[in-house]
This record gives structure tokens, sequence and C-alpha cells, in this order.
């Protein structure tokens, strides 16, 4: 039997309106027609909607958001998509080949928007944003999430990342306990044929990370171009930067 691939889009709601959302959310509609569960803090019109009234961004929020989506969408498979991120319509032609690994795409650029045109890329940029995995499985690790987030006491309303969120990373399967992670769940990658733009702004969730001096842990084969250079894309077009 077939597998089916649905996806997830979850936002904070800070930029509706801004160009970045706008291109970004218009791209998801060209590149992908299957099943799409939302999930925001302010009602929203695109694919399946759910909101999660009276609360603030926060790791805790996030969190929340992902697994209410994951229960509501029906697919075997899931792509988390974000709304700060440009999505080539390659990247949906992937399906996992294994039901208990966590997949990323590791072709990916990270722009800075309304800056100075650049772009990065570096070995291990393997983005929360990017992934793909089986949906019960996904489903199962979050709830995971959300019962540490509960042990924790955690106070969701705060609009800052949980320290333990950080050390333990935000992305399934990238880090063991044995280096602090989260679980020992297993990652694989895919690259898919033209890249996924991870678009940084002054409203990022994550810190930016756009200059080699901003990395304490410098990553290997960095990359700086021109946003003029990224491949498949016309980027200074499509936001209408001059």
């Amino acid at each position: 039997m077939k597998k089916t691939v649905g996806a997830i889009y979850y936002t904070d709601s800070r930029l509706e309106g801004h160009i970045i959302i706008k291109t970004c959310r218009e791209q998801i509609k060209k590149a992908f027609k299957g099943e799409l569960i939302t999930t925001s803090l302010k009602p929203l019109d695109f694919g399946k909607n759910f909101v999660l009234e009276n609360r603030v961004r926060s790791y805790p929020t996030m969190v929340d958001q992902i697994v209410l989506a994951l229960e509501n969408l029906t697919t075997d498979y899931v792509y988390f998509l974000e709304h700060d991120v440009l999505y080539a319509s390659s990247h949906f032609d992937f399906v996992p080949k294994e039901d208990n690994v966590f997949y990323y795409n590791s072709n990916v650029w990270r722009w800075r928007y309304g800056g100075d045109g650049i772009a990065i890329g570096y070995d291990g940029m393997l983005p929360l944003s990017c992934m793909c995995a089986n949906r019960e499985f996904a489903l199962d690790h979050y709830r995971q999430r959300q019962e540490r987030i509960k042990e924790w006491n955690l106070d969701d309303m705060s609009s800052r990342e949980p320290r333990k969120s950080r050390i333990f990373g935000y992305e399934p399967g990238l880090k063991k306990r044995k280096r602090g992670g989260f679980s020992d769940d297993l990652s694989g990658t895919w690259s898919s044929k033209l890249p996924n733009i991870d678009i940084r702004h002054g409203r990022t969730f994550s810190a930016p990370k756009i200059k080699w001096e901003s990395f304490k842990h410098k990553p290997k084969n960095f990359v700086e171009i021109s946003a003029k250079e990224v491949p498949g894309w016309d980027l200074n077009k499509l936001f209408k930067i001059k």
C-alpha cells in the first residue's frame, strides 16, 4: 500500500502580514498539495487550522503546537514546516525509508533578510524546519518532550528559551543522550534537487547565526555567498529587495 505524506505548519503568529510570511506561505501552496495541518496563536486561513489561545511564543508552546498538529494529521509521514522557510518543490519528493528515523533535508542555505544579502551553508545544517518522519514516531517523541517539560515545571508563558531545551537540542535524533541529548533516536539525511532557504530576521526564535564569528563551535566546510548565488532562487526579486 502506498504511504501517505502530509505536513504540519506551526507559527507564533508574530509576523502575520510580513512579506516573509506571505512569500513563504505562497510557495508552500505551490509546492505542496497534500494534507496540511496548521497551528497558530491567532486564527489563520491556511490549511486546517487549530489555534492555541492565550499563549505566547515559547518552547513549551511550540511543542504543544507540534503535538496538536500531529494528533490531527492523518497521514503516515509528516513534513515539519515553519513560517520563515522557503521550501523548494523538490523538498516534497522525499518519503522516509524507515519508520524509526528522523530524516533531515541537508540542502539548506541560511539567508539574512534585509541585511547584506549574505547566505551561508555548512556541514550539519539540519534544522527542524526541514525534517520528515513517520507521523506516529514523531508524535510519540514530542509527547515525551511534553512530559519532560511538565517534570521541569517550566512556565510556558515565558517567551524565553528554556536553557535545558537548548542543551538537549531542538532536532530529534541529532544529539545522543551521552552528549546531553534528549533521546537516542536515529537520524538520517536526504538532499533535495534545489535548496530550501532558512530565512533569518529580527524575530527568529533561535539566534540568527549568519556570520562565522557568531558560532561558538565552528562548523565544518563553512561557505558564505551572496543571495544572487543561491541555486534556483532569485531571493531579491521574490522579496522585492533592491
